[in-house]
């Protein structure tokens, strides 16, 4: 660590600002009358508490694999959930909490793995734990570039309407007909396998259903009287747009772009098993399903690199599902189920 702690940050920005942005709506959202009432009635649901758990463990642990530095006798860069969780490979497979190696002559684990280990010996719950990272740089990153989009065009079309209305709405028509898989793939392709090509081109394809929406929730806005009233005064039209309508579009934006994180997350495994995911040497949770989905015909099967990598996935999405069902209740008293 004689390099210094952070010394690769830049690099790791997007888990840090994802949850340093979540932290501020929380801070925030607790002086504000409304969104204090929708915390309250949030907290009341024990299932959206354990949800907001679950993704709270899970920015954690992808904080604690965004702080990395280099020592002095090492040119690859260790993180702390490296320093922590980092197991001494095996000569191959071994059993969840197994002794010994699965292979024609056994040998004995050079240390204790919880989930065992994969074909080539690594520690399965130290890649279920790298895949948090990855997760949330594509889920995050790809949010930050969508949201904007569609802020913009929906806004505009909404409130001035006519011409630029009817632009908008055709453009976003013909490039929502094209599938988006395969949009994906091609923009992948074009701009090189990586992280950040993939976090461009899942972002610059998913902005259009968010976009639709905040067109809609402007055109109901800008013929309210407060629209109206400012208008009449001279305020500005950036003021009215920034002032008046978009803290009313926020509960609906918040509750989408949760949805649409999870569904961001779901399309890494997707274009992991098409062969054009994230690398190799980054922790994925497409990539150990890949790998490992194979491994089930072996006989006897080995299942867990499969199972944990998916159960990780399952439960990531699942708790932001959870999450934005309870937001809607919460934040629409008309949808409260309580």
């Amino acid at each position: 660590m004689s390099n210094g702690l952070l010394q690769n940050l830049e690099s790791n920005a997007i888990p840090l600002l994802v949850v340093a942005l979540l932290v501020w709506i929380f801070l925030r959202s607790r002086t504000q009358a409304l969104w204090a009432e929708a915390y309250r009635r949030l907290r009341r649901n024990k299932l959206a508490m354990a949800a907001v758990v679950l993704l709270t463990f899970a920015g954690t642990v992808a904080l604690l694999d965004s702080l990395s530095w280099k020592s002095t006798n090492s040119a690859q860069s260790r993180t702390v959930l490296d320093q922590i969780f980092g197991r001494a490979d095996e000569r191959t497979y071994s059993a969840p909490m197994g002794s010994q190696t699965q292979e024609l002559n056994p040998r004995r684990v050079a240390s204790i793995h919880l989930l065992g280990t994969d074909s080539v010996g690594k520690d399965v719950l130290y890649q279920v734990l790298k895949g948090f990272r990855t997760a949330f740089i594509i889920g995050g990153f790809a949010c930050l570039i969508a949201v904007p989009i569609a802020l913009f065009f929906g806004m505009a079309a909404g409130f001035f309407g006519g011409f630029l209305d009817d632009v908008v709405q055709f453009f976003y028509t013909v490039f929502g007909s094209i599938p988006d898989i395969l949009l994906i793939i091609a923009l992948v392709l074009m701009l090189g396998k990586n992280l950040l090509s993939i976090c461009f081109a899942l972002g610059f394809t998913s902005w259009i259903p968010l976009c639709r929406l905040i067109r809609g929730e402007t055109l109901k806005h800008r013929d309210r009287e407060y629209v109206r009233a400012a208008k009449a005064l001279g305020v500005a039209t950036p003021r009215i747009l920034a002032k008046h309508i978009l803290p009313n579009l926020l509960p609906a934006i918040i509750i989408s772009v949760t949805l649409l994180f999870s569904q961001l997350v779901l399309y890494e495994s997707i274009l992991a098993y098409l062969g054009v995911g994230v690398g190799s040497d980054t922790g994925s949770w497409g990539n150990m399903i890949d790998a490992a989905r194979d491994e089930l015909t072996r006989d006897p099967a080995v299942w867990w690199p499969l199972v944990s990598a998916a159960s990780a996935l399952l439960v990531l999405v699942l708790s932001l599902n959870i999450l934005a069902d309870a937001l809607r209740d919460a934040i629409d008293p008309r949808l409260r189920t309580e």
